[in-house]
Order: structure tokens, then C-alpha cells, then sequence
């Protein structure tokens, strides 16, 4: 069987932990290698799965004996592992997985939505800097408070209704939720409970961590088949624009019933009111 990382922030994201990773210390974790070019800063293979899945010529007829060429061969009782930031977000997303794959365990990594927000605003800043302010993007009538939901910043932050999607096609017993933040505080005991989740022996511990204060993120101690540390990027651990609190607190007010909603789908509280 497989796992499905569904992440909408690559690698670390103001929270969001690049799971295959530490996971890499697992010996019965496997993960694809469009993922594993990703993670050390590579261009993405334009062959690996998420490219296949995430198109919208995705080939119906074909599209599981492609997908399936495209993951690496495993031995009996190891787990393939991919992740691509966009699925959960994908409106066809969990169809096509679900075809390729009705057994699919799945990973969800959430962090506060408007934190998430402003960190997605950062990184865009970061490569178009003529872009307009966040709260002109935020809004589309801020002085009556009306928040413009087409903007991608601000939509993919409403979990609850991609969840819905999900859930037509997986049973939530087949579904993980991750705090983005917890992960940032306590790496390893979010990664015991991954590990539980996917039926593997605990093996990350906090002995595989260290805190880098310069990023504000938690490092690997010793990278997968390398004798040095692993950390973020320099694309990753960005500061944040000064955003104005009013602004914050109107996103806060309007992302509150979602985030009431995706508590009680979810069963946990995950504390971003």
C-alpha cells in the first residue's frame, strides 16, 4: 500500500515539515524520487507522480499503470511515500488517488490558515516584488470587511470544504492530520504519532533534532545518507511583512466557522481561534 503526503506548503512552511525527510530514517519508508530531487533543492522530475495526477490531461485510461511506473520498486512491507504541495487542494485529486489506490493512507499538514496566509504572500514577495500589498489581495471590500476568496492565499486556508472532497472518496480512518505548529515545537512526537499512524516502529526521536534559531525551525541532525545536518533552504524561515492587526483580526473572524467545521470533521482542535 501506499501513503500520500497532502502538503500545500513544500518542505517547511512557517510549519509544515517535509515528511519524507526525517521519515528517511524509517527503514520501511520509501519515498518517490521526484520528491527526494525536491527536498535537496533540486528541480522536480517532470516525471514524478504528483506532475501525472495533478494535470488536466491526466490520462484516465491509462493513468494508474502510468502512475504506478513511475513510483519505486519496494520490497514486501515497505511504504511508498509521495508528497506534492497541491493535492489536497485539487479538485481532482482524490478521485485520481483514489483510483490508483482505494488503500491510500494519507498525510494532511494544516497550519494556522492566516499565518499560513502572510507566509504564502512572503514567498510570492519574495520573487515578484511589485506585487500589491497583502491586504489589497486580502480583500475585496476591506472597510465592509469582505474577504476575496478567489485569491489562492486566502482559499486554500478553507480546509474544511477540501476536506469534504476528500472524504467522499477515503474513509477518515485512512486520513492523518498534522499540526503544522506542533511540528515545529515537538518534531519528534508529531512524528511518533505519524509513525504509529503508518504501523512503523518508532525510531525518530528527539535525538535526530536540533533547533536552529537562525530559521526558527527544528534541524536534522544527520541528513539521509549524509554525515552533515539537514535545514531548510534559504527560500524557507523568511520574516514576515508587518501586516496591520486589524487586517489579522478580520481574516481570524472570517476563517472561524471553517476552522470550527474542520475541528469537528477532524475530531481535534487544533487551536487557531
Amino acid at each position: 500500500w501506499r501513503v500520500v503526503a497532502l502538503q500545500y506548503c513544500v518542505g517547511f512552511c512557517h510549519g509544515t515539515f517535509s515528511f519524507p525527510c526525517p521519515l528517511g530514517f524509517c527503514p520501511n519508508m520509501i519515498s518517490t524520487a521526484g520528491q527526494d530531487r525536491e527536498d535537496v533543492g533540486m528541480p522536480k522530475s517532470p516525471g514524478a507522480p504528483g506532475d501525472i495526477i495533478l494535470k488536466d490531461t491526466y490520462p484516465e485510461v491509462r493513468g494508474l499503470c502510468v502512475l504506478k511506473d513511475l513510483m519505486p520498486r519496494t520490497l514486501d512491507g515497505q511504504i511508498t511515500m509521495e508528497k506534492t504541495p497541491s493535492y489536497f487542494v485539487t479538485r481532482e485529486a482524490p478521485a485520481r488517488i483514489s483510483a490508483m489506490s482505494k488503500d491510500t493512507k494519507l498525510l494532511v499538514v494544516v497550519r494556522d490558515p492566516v499565518t499560513r496566509a502572510v507566509s504564502d504572500y512572503t514567498q510570492t514577495l519574495s520573487k515578484r516584488p511589485d506585487i500589491p500589498s497583502f491586504e489589497s489581495l486580502a480583500f475585496r471590500n476591506r472597510s465592509a470587511g469582505l474577504v476575496d476568496r478567489s485569491w489562492s492565499a486566502i482559499q486554500i486556508g478553507l480546509y474544511a470544504e477540501h476536506l469534504e472532497r476528500w472524504l467522499r472518496h477515503f474513509p477518515a480512518r485512512q486520513m492523518l492530520f498534522v499540526s503544522g505548529e506542533r511540528l515545529v515545537r515537538d518534531p519528534a512526537g508529531e512524528l511518533g504519532r505519524v509513525q504509529d499512524f503508518l504501523g512503523l516502529k518508532r525510531i525518530i526521536s528527539d535525538k535526530h533534532f536540533y533547533f536552529n534559531q537562525t530559521k526558527g525551525f527544528p534541524c536534522l541532525k544527520k541528513a539521509e545518507g549524509s554525515g552533515r545536518p539537514h535545514c531548510l533552504g534559504k527560500t524557507k524561515g523568511r520574516p514576515h511583512p508587518e501586516i496591520d492587526a486589524q487586517v489579522l483580526r478580520q481574516l481570524r473572524d472570517f476563517y472561524r466557522p471553517f476552522n470550527r467545521k474542520f475541528y469537528q470533521m477532524t475530531g481535534h482542535d487544533f487551536g487557531w481561534d
